[in-house]
């Protein structure tokens, strides 16, 4: 398999991104309305000697900004898996053709640009842990902002470029933390709750409110913090959603509004909602999306939309008319950030470098020769130590399937995929009703064991996509210090709740557990996606049908449908069923009819003698 940003996959891509920069870029100066400010002429705000009581009881004031820097240039930073991988890329529509700021073997996500644009900080896990670091683009140079064996991603700048608040997970829990560009020791606990905090968002200036997730109200919802107040007073939810989770919030460049996704649990009407303040006690759908960022002039949006195995990109303004088409990304993004960069000219020599950079294939097709199988037809290989009924796959996916166990093994520090509950199914087995047409019969496939949910090392997610239920894999990592995996966020699915008894539970085929797992995960779709895996739906009847679920079934269908894809290890003749033409008898003999009623036979009636007179 080619790696998904190959030479081939590139032109294609540029050509995409060109469109979009005819769209949403080329505005000049008029629209850099994002303030920033010179560091030099900003104070920064006092800090006490406990943060806990700071985060408490002292007011947080950020100084306010002034005017863009000049010479800056729309930009996208995103961090996209690329061969197994997420690497950070950069894209202007102003001018920067697609560029690959990193490409080393580990992770760079959630990149966030500093408000006068000359640097970008994310979250990284080179050296073993996640921690902070700053890029500077200028020169391509990354130093490091946090040293810890916590978890510490999805930053975001004040205003004024001197502060990050940022997402850690700390004795158990997610939380929110700020910290001090220029002395990161200076570490502040904005929050300390026992639920779940994360995906922060700084307001533009004055920069006195950031907005985030939490699931205090025992789902996930859109709340502000007043840096300005104390106590009690300081955080407020925002958010109006019953049953449903909200992600990705963010400001507009007036501070005015603020955007976010919205996916209901029981339905896949989710989209993206804004809140304004002069209208606070409610919000408004706009249109679909997964994850909003506002366009500098505060009109449009630009917007992630979330297919089942891919991820496009698509811009429309505030009554929810497209700008941009969606359009599709070569990869699934782990963060995406857009506004103003300050890249130098020419470009830094490391990021000229990673870009010309092809990454090393995360596997190679090595086929095998069967003389026995015609030349027509593709071969099956066994899968060495996998238990299975059958633990054949074929030969020109087995490559791809042992490549992503042993970066499970690597990445989560157990074998998943040694036991499977099926891989290829011979065409002589029946599978359960709804599953004559299953992708296991083409060797095309593998379904993970469902006794690893009652384990507890498996967590499933339910996200409703077009009207289908789809279902994201987390796999819980062997060591539990930060070093493997990530936290939760998202709420997973008792599947098995439908047996407890509750009414609610077997009619909506099992309910959200409690609370959201303790702990590291690694997501397994995503990782299976990048080695060429892909999920797919549930049956229309998964709620009452346990079989129909097929939450870990992933398949690898190479653009084929099913019907092609079974021509490849079988000839045609198997969809016909030949029927046996009984020839006539040569004497023919009335063929006798049971159920109809025998012909009626006359009864005959004596004639009455006539008795001659005398």
């Amino acid at each position: 398999m080619k790696p998904f940003l190959s030479h081939n996959v590139l032109p294609t891509f540029l050509v995409a991104l060109i469109t979009v920069s005819i769209l949403v870029g080329c505005k000049g100066e008029k629209e850099t309305s994002l303030p920033t400010v010179n560091p030099s002429e900003t104070n920064s705000p006092t800090l006490t000697n406990s943060p806990t009581i700071f985060a408490t009881q002292t007011p947080f004031v950020v100084t306010e900004t002034s005017g863009p820097v000049s010479g800056s240039q729309n930009a996208f930073i995103f961090s996209m898996i690329d061969n197994g991988y997420a690497h950070l890329f950069a894209f202007s529509p102003d001018g920067l053709p697609l560029t690959r700021l990193t490409a080393d073997p580990w992770d760079d996500i959630t990149p966030s640009i500093s408000p006068d644009g000359s640097q970008i900080a994310f979250a990284s896990r080179r050296n073993g842990y996640w921690d902070l670091y700053l890029m500077n683009l200028a020169t391509g140079s990354s130093s490091r902002l946090t040293d810890t064996m916590d978890y510490e991603s999805s930053p975001s700048w004040s205003p004024d470029g001197q502060w990050l608040v940022f997402e850690t997970y700390r004795n158990g829990n997610l939380d929110l933390d700020i910290l001090s560009v220029q002395n990161p020791k200076d570490r502040i606990h904005l929050t300390d709750e026992p639920s779940a905090d994360h995906s922060p968002a700084w307001s533009p200036p004055p920069g006195r409110q950031i907005a985030f997730i939490s699931n205090r109200t025992g789902e996930n919802e859109v709340w502000i913090a007043e840096l300005a107040k104390i106590g009690n007073e300081r955080f407020a939810i925002i958010s109006h959603n019953d049953r449903a989770s909200e992600t990705h919030p963010c400001w507009s460049s007036d501070g005015q509004s603020i955007a976010w996704a919205s996916s209901p649990l029981d339905s896949s009407l989710k989209g993206i909602y804004i809140w304004n303040k002069q209208n606070s006690a409610s919000e408004s759908w706009i249109s679909s999306g997964d994850w909003p960022l506002w366009d500098p002039d505060g009109n449009h949006i630009i917007s992630l939309l979330l297919a089942p195995n891919n991820t496009y990109l698509e811009k429309f303004d505030r009554t929810g008319h497209y700008t941009i088409p969606p359009t599709l990304f070569p990869g699934n993004l782990r963060g995406i950030d857009f506004g103003f960069v300050q890249f130098s000219t020419p470009l830094a020599d490391l990021f000229i470098f990673n870009t010309s950079q092809n990454p090393t294939p995360s596997f190679n097709y090595f086929p095998s020769q069967f003389p026995n199988v015609p030349g027509e037809l593709l071969n099956l290989i066994d899968l060495p130590d996998v238990q299975a009924p059958y633990p054949r796959l074929l030969d020109i996916l087995d490559e791809s399937f042992n490549a992503l166990r042993q970066r499970i093994i690597l990445e989560a520090g157990w074998d998943a995929l040694a036991s499977l509950d099926n891989a290829f199914v011979p065409i002589t087995v029946p599978l359960n009703p709804g599953m004559a047409e299953d992708w296991l019969y083409t060797g095309r496939a593998f379904s993970l064991n469902p006794i690893l949910i009652e384990a507890g090392w498996i967590a499933i997610v339910k996200e409703e996509i077009s009207q289908q239920t789809y279902w994201r894999v987390f796999m819980r990592t062997r060591a539990q210090d930060g070093s493997q995996g990530e936290p939760l966020k998202q709420t997973p699915w008792d599947i098995y709740s439908r047996f407890s008894g509750t009414p609610m539970a077997y009619d909506q085929g099992g309910q959200l557990v409690a609370n959201i797992p303790s702990g590291f995960w690694l997501d397994f779709t995503t990782l299976a996606n990048a080695y060429g895996w892909e999920r797919i739906p549930s049956l229309s009847n998964w709620p009452s049908y346990f079989s129909g679920t097929r939450f870990g079934e992933f398949i690898s269908t190479s653009g084929l449908d099913w019907y092609t894809a079974m021509l490849q290890i079988y000839p045609p003749e198997i969809f016909f069923t030949p029927t046996p033409v009984v020839l006539p008898s040569r004497t023919p003999t009335k063929t006798p009819w049971h159920y109809r009623t025998p012909s009626p036979t006359p009864t005959l009636t004596p004639r009455p003698t006539l008795t001659p007179r005398p």
